[in-house]
C-alpha cells in the first residue's frame, strides 16, 4: 500500500506540473504573436530608411560619419549579449552566452587576454550564464528586456554610440538570437560599430533622381544615427520573439514529457493495485481454507 500511495502522490504532482507547463505554453504563444506583430510594424520604416541610405551610395561612407570610419587597430571591444530575464526557455540563454564567448576567443583573443573586452549583458539569465563562465560583468542593461518602448531603447543605444564616438571602444559587436520561427532561433553575431558596408544582391542598381536638401553628406550624418538606433531596437524585438518561441517549444516538450510519464505511472499504479488485490484475495482464500481445515 505504501508503494501505491507513493505512485498516487507522483501522479498528482506531475499532473499539476503538466497544467502549469501547458498554461505557460499558451501564454508564450500569445506573447510570441504580439512580438511578431511588433517586428512587422517596424519593418516598413526600417526598409525605407535602408533604401534611402543605399541610394546615398556615391558618398565616401568611411568619411561620412565617425560611426562608419575604419579603425586601424582594435584595442577595446564591447560585446553586447542579448538574452532573457526569465528562464524555462531551454538553452536559449546558455547558447547565446556561449556564442558570445566563442566569438571573443576567436576574434579578439589578444584583447580578451589583456582585459580589454567588456561584456554588456541584456537579460538577468544571460548575465548569470556569463558569470558561470567566469566572465566579469561591470554593468548590465537588464531593464531593456521588459521595455519594448522605442524611445527608451533608443536613448540607451545613444549612450552606447556615445562611448564609441568618444573612443572608449573601437569595436562594438552584438550577439543575440534572431527569430526564424517558433522552433528555430539563429544565433547571430552582428558588428554594430563601426558600420560595415555590405554588398547586397538585392541592392538597387538604378539610383532614383532625387533633389536633395541638405547635401548627401549632411543627410548621412543625420540618418546613420537613426538607422543604428532602429537596428538596436530590432535586435531586441528579434530576441524577444525568439525567447517566446524558445519558451513555447520548451513548455510544449515539457507538457508532452509529463503526459508520457503520467501514462507510465498510471500503468504502473494499475499493475501494483491489481497485484495488491490479488494478494489480498489469496490471503483471504488461504485464511478461509485454514479455518475450514
Amino acid at each position: 500500500m505504501a508503494q501505491l500511495k507513493e505512485i498516487r502522490s507522483r501522479i498528482t504532482s506531475i499532473h499539476n506540473t503538466r497544467q502549469v507547463t501547458s498554461a505557460m505554453k499558451m501564454v508564450s504563444a500569445a506573447k510570441l504573436k504580439k512580438a511578431q506583430d511588433a517586428i512587422l510594424q517596424v519593418l516598413p520604416y526600417d526598409q525605407k530608411l535602408m533604401e534611402i541610405l543605399q541610394n546615398l551610395s556615391e558618398v565616401d561612407l568611411e568619411n561620412a560619419s565617425i560611426f562608419t570610419s575604419k579603425v586601424e587597430e582594435v584595442k577595446n571591444v564591447l560585446v553586447v549579449v542579448i538574452g532573457a530575464n526569465r528562464g524555462l526557455c531551454g538553452a536559449f540563454n546558455a547558447n547565446v552566452a556561449k556564442t558570445a564567448i566563442n566569438h571573443v576567443e576567436a576574434q579578439y583573443k589578444t584583447q580578451f587576454q589583456a582585459g580589454n573586452v567588456t561584456f554588456l549583458p541584456i537579460g538577468k539569465q544571460v548575465e548569470k550564464e556569463l558569470k558561470i563562465r567566469d566572465i566579469v560583468i561591470e554593468e548590465n542593461a537588464n531593464q531593456l528586456i521588459e521595455q519594448h518602448n522605442y524611445t527608451e531603447i533608443a536613448a540607451y543605444c545613444a549612450q552606447i554610440m556615445e562611448s564609441f564616438e568618444k573612443g572608449k571602444f573601437d569595436r562594438i559587436d552584438i550577439v543575440y538570437n534572431k527569430f526564424k520561427n517558433a522552433a528555430v532561433q539563429d544565433l547571430t553575431v552582428n558588428q554594430f560599430l563601426p558600420i560595415r558596408k555590405e554588398e547586397s544582391e538585392d541592392a538597387i542598381t538604378t539610383k532614383p533622381d532625387y533633389i536633395l536638401e541638405p547635401s548627401e553628406e549632411e543627410l548621412l550624418r543625420l540618418l546613420i544615427p537613426k538607422s543604428l538606433k532602429m537596428r538596436f531596437y530590432q535586435f531586441l524585438l528579434d530576441s524577444n520573439a525568439a525567447e517566446q518561441g524558445a519558451r513555447m517549444t520548451a513548455m510544449h516538450q515539457a507538457t508532452d514529457n509529463a503526459t508520457d510519464l503520467l501514462k507510465e505511472l498510471k500503468t504502473k499504479y494499475n499493475n501494483a493495485r491489481q497485484s495488491a488485490i490479488t494478494n489480498e484475495i489469496l490471503e483471504i482464500t488461504a485464511g478461509a481454507e485454514a479455518l475450514n481445515g
